[in-house]
C-alpha cells in the first residue's frame, strides 16, 4: 500500500479498524482478556464478545488507542508523520497536519514516544507507519 494517499486508503474510522485488527489479529481476532477465539462479533459497535471470559472487547484495548476520544484517523496520520519524519515534527507541526490543538498534539506525541518503549506497541506503530511512504503532502487533504 506504499504510496497511496492517507485519505483514499483510509477515507472513514471503520477502515483504520479493519487495518488495526488485521495488523494485530491476521484473521484470528483473540479476546484481549483471555486469549480465546471463542467470540461473537458485535457489528453495531465493532466489539467483540468473548464467549470464554464473558467480557466485551475491541482490537484497540491493550494498544495505545485505547479509550481514546480522538479518530484513529487521527491518530494514524500522527504515527505516520512522527514515524517517517526525516527531521522531527514539532507538537504545532503535528496539531496542524492532525487538525487537534496543540495541548492534544502533545498528549499524542507523549502516548507514541510512551508506546515506542514497549516491543509490542512499537511493533504495531511500525506497521501503521510502513503502510505508507508518509509525505505530508498525502495527508494534508485530512486537515
Amino acid at each position: 500500500m506504499k504510496g497511496a494517499r492517507f485519505d483514499e486508503r483510509f477515507p472513514a474510522e471503520n477502515d483504520c479498524l479493519m487495518y488495526l485488527e488485521q495488523i494485530r489479529w491476521g484473521n484470528t481476532q483473540k479476546c484481549t482478556y483471555c486469549g480465546s477465539t471463542r467470540r461473537t462479533l458485535v457489528i453495531q459497535e465493532r466489539r467483540y464478545h468473548c464467549n470464554t471470559c464473558n467480557t466485551s472487547f475491541s482490537v484497540t484495548v491493550g494498544t495505545l488507542f485505547h479509550q481514546t476520544h480522538l479518530s484513529l484517523q487521527k491518530w494514524f496520520q500522527a504515527i505516520i508523520l512522527l514515524l517517517n519524519a526525516r527531521r522531527g515534527v514539532s507538537v504545532r507541526q503535528l496539531a496542524q497536519y492532525v487538525d487537534v490543538n496543540k495541548d492534544t498534539a502533545w498528549r499524542m506525541a507523549m502516548k507514541i514516544q510512551e508506546a515506542m518503549a514497549e516491543r509490542d506497541q512499537r511493533e504495531l506503530l511500525f506497521r501503521i507507519a510502513e503502510m505508507h511512504e508518509a509525505h505530508p503532502e498525502g495527508m494534508k487533504g485530512r486537515r
